[in-house]
């Protein structure tokens, strides 16, 4: 992939990997705001059903094959391999179990299109996370079954590091849950990469009881 960038009045042209493009879209650092969010996983850390690492992990393995993991990567595939944006952001926000998950997809993905919109100068509307990222990934023609890895991962990665901070956890300790889920990653990926719509949705109910419960709780860190 070849990118223009202009600075003061001298323009030049650069060879960009897209292995490096792809680590900054996902690294903690882009401007998405998903440090904000626990997808529920408050909820579930004070009502004390995620209390230690191991079920930690397996809290988040739920939702990577049974939750939000699965149904994103199905979502940023088939908006990476052309299908309608428009009818993909309505599913998007109509899988949404609560207002505050809602509000989660749809900021992310705001940020998420603003900023490759800016950096890039690709314009990538605003659309709910995972669609966002799947117009972005065509966009700039980055190899689609690395996304979904990474995207997976990264998604892990940010409810991990919620959880090292609400359990508490050591640092060590999450990153062991984030090894762990990463052949999870992988394996979703490229099923995702050849799924269709219909293979879309889940089976998580605790987990989206607990994002319906989260703005009930006395204190928050999170916003979801």
């Amino acid at each position: 992939m070849r990118m223009t960038m202009t600075t003061g009045i001298i323009t030049t042209t650069m060879s960009t990997d897209v292995a490096l493009t792809l680590h900054q879209l996902f690294s903690p650092a882009f401007p998405v705001g998903a440090f904000a969010y626990s997808h529920g996983l408050e909820t579930a850390v004070q009502a004390g059903q995620v209390s230690d690492a191991s079920a930690l992990q397996g809290w988040l393995e739920a939702v990577l094959r049974h939750g939000a993991g699965w149904s994103d990567a199905v979502l940023l595939a088939q908006a990476a391999q052309g299908a309608d944006a428009a009818m993909l952001s309505e599913l998007g926000l109509a899988l949404s179990p609560s207002a505050e998950r809602r509000l989660e997809t749809e900021q992310q993905g705001r940020a998420f299109a603003a900023t490759v919109s800016e950096v890039w100068g690709r314009e990538i509307p605003a659309a709910p996370y995972p669609v966002a990222v799947g117009l972005a990934v065509q966009a700039l023609e980055l190899p689609l079954e690395e996304a979904l890895r990474l995207y997976l991962q990264a998604f892990a990665a940010n409810l991990a590091g919620a959880g090292v901070r609400l359990i508490p956890l050591g640092q060590t300790d999450g990153q062991r849950v984030v090894q762990a889920l990463a052949p999870l990653c992988a394996e979703l990926a490229g099923r995702a990469l050849e799924a269709e719509l219909d293979d879309l949705g889940g089976f998580a109910p605790l987990i989206d009881i607990a994002s319906q419960r989260h703005d009930m709780l006395y204190s928050r860190l999170f916003r979801s």
